[in-house]
């Protein structure tokens, strides 16, 4: 009993201790996301290690979390982390997954792949990553709106899963595994010097860290639209092609978390898609996806 009690008290002197620390970070200091909100939660906690391992980069810099940019139909879409340095403007977008990730830069999916026991695993599919990020790199260039910007698009995937084949072709795009994320990020600034001065880069974050401090009720907002396109994609599937179907990134109805898309492993569906939410099990929301053929 007595070393139950130990162990319990040690446990919570060392959360108390990565608490404060989480509280000195700029990270806290912009999103004001509690730190048990963090630790719990895959996306924030992707969110705050991209940040973390980039945070001893050298030069002048600074960092935007979860930025609202406005797009031309109304709506929004959110930048994870941002980073303004003075060789140019990262955008990053964190996929905080584990397995085995396969995918390319043309195609509309990828593939995560997990074991399940006795030799057999799990296919996810997922939107292709660096077609969200290129969405982003296009709106956060229109609302700043000065073509002499370098930009730099970042697809930084957990250091719990592997890069088994992912094929890039244009050179515009780098995808890593976040152990992988400073060293690839030097070898740019070493390759671009220094591009932005320091003036130049507060003058971008005044502009730009507004649109990371929006209300409840607009990020509720951009969640509803969010879940209104997945509603809508649902019901086109009905009728496209699998090859056709345009799947932005959707989150799920009943809880908020991402809907990745799923095969069947067994049963009468075997080898059937359908959306299932990244919280399973704790959230158990899921909605088939018709034949593709009849």
């Amino acid at each position: 009993m007595g070393i139950f009690l130990l162990a319990v008290l040690l446990a919570i002197v060392v959360y108390v201790v990565q608490k404060k620390r989480y509280e000195k970070t700029e990270y806290y200091q912009q999103t004001k996301n509690p730190y048990s909100s963090v630790r719990f939660n895959k996306g924030r906690l992707g969110e705050f290690y991209t940040y973390k391992y980039l945070d001893s980069l050298t030069g002048y810099k600074r960092y935007l979390f979860n930025l609202y940019i406005p797009k031309s139909n109304g709506e929004t879409t959110e930048l994870d982390v941002v980073l303004l340095h003075e060789s140019g403007i990262y955008v990053f977008e964190s996929k905080n997954y584990s397995g085995w990730i396969f995918g390319t830069e043309s195609q509309q999916y990828w593939t995560q792949t997990l074991p399940t026991g006795r030799g057999r695993s799990q296919k996810n599919q997922f939107y292709n990553p660096i077609w969200q990020n290129k969405g982003h790199l296009k709106w956060l260039q229109t609302f700043l709106a000065d073509q002499t910007l370098p930009f730099y698009s970042y697809i930084v995937f957990s250091d719990r899963c592997t890069l088994k084949d992912i094929a890039l072709t244009s050179g515009k795009h780098y995808v890593v595994n976040r152990y992988n994320l400073f060293s690839a990020v030097q070898q740019n600034i070493a390759k671009v010097g220094i591009q932005l001065s320091s003036d130049k880069i507060d003058e971008l974050f005044e502009k730009l860290y507004p649109l990371t401090q929006i209300n409840e009720a607009e990020k509720i907002t951009h969640i509803r639209n969010i879940q209104q396109r997945a509603q809508d994609n649902l019901s086109q599937n009905i009728s496209a092609p699998a090859a056709t179907q345009n799947v932005e990134k959707t989150l799920c109805p009943r809880c908020g978390g991402q809907l990745v898309m799923r095969i069947v492993s067994k049963g009468t569906r075997q080898g059937k898609r359908f959306w299932g939410c990244s919280n399973y099990p704790k959230c158990r929301y899921i909605e088939n996806l018709p034949d593709e053929h009849k």
